[in-house]
């Protein structure tokens, strides 16, 4: 799954997460750090066990907290390989932040029945589309290739 107003560029995100997907036989969400006053922004998820330098297992994720609630500074960022449990899960999750239906409150749904998902942190360039100023600056930067 990809979020539109999540661009990653100069590397192929992607072809990464398929590969740690395939290597460790669970599902991958990409990954980066935040600065802490705007982690209300995204899907914050807690560091569980390493497995490289660029991975790790995800503990417990919750969607866009306050700064006070969040367990971490860890953003997920719209590229996801996800189970196909997870359409159950969605049909039966109850609405939550904002009211709406949350990808990452089933994500945390089968976290809690133990299916694995690992944090993926990509090695390209990210571009934050979902604000104006984010986007023009991201249009300004692929203008730029």
């Amino acid at each position: 799954m990809l979020l539109p107003d999540d661009l990653i560029i100069k590397k192929n995100c992607s072809k990464s997460m398929i590969n740690i997907h395939h290597k460790y036989k669970a599902s991958v969400m990409a990954s980066m750090t935040v600065n802490k006053k705007s982690v209300s922004r995204w899907g914050i998820y807690n560091l569980g066990k390493k497995l490289n330098n660029n991975n790790f297992l995800i503990n417990n994720v919750i969607e866009k907290p306050n700064e006070k609630n969040a367990p971490s500074n860890k953003a997920v960022i719209g590229r996801y390989i996800l189970p196909k449990t997870i359409f159950k899960t969605l049909l039966n999750q109850k609405p939550g932040k904002n009211g709406e239906v949350q990808i990452t409150d089933a994500i945390q749904s089968l976290i809690k029945k133990n299916e694995k998902f690992i944090a993926h942190n990509f090695l390209g360039k990210y571009l934050d589309c979902g604000t104006m100023n984010g986007y023009i600056r991201s249009s300004l930067e692929i203008s730029k290739t």
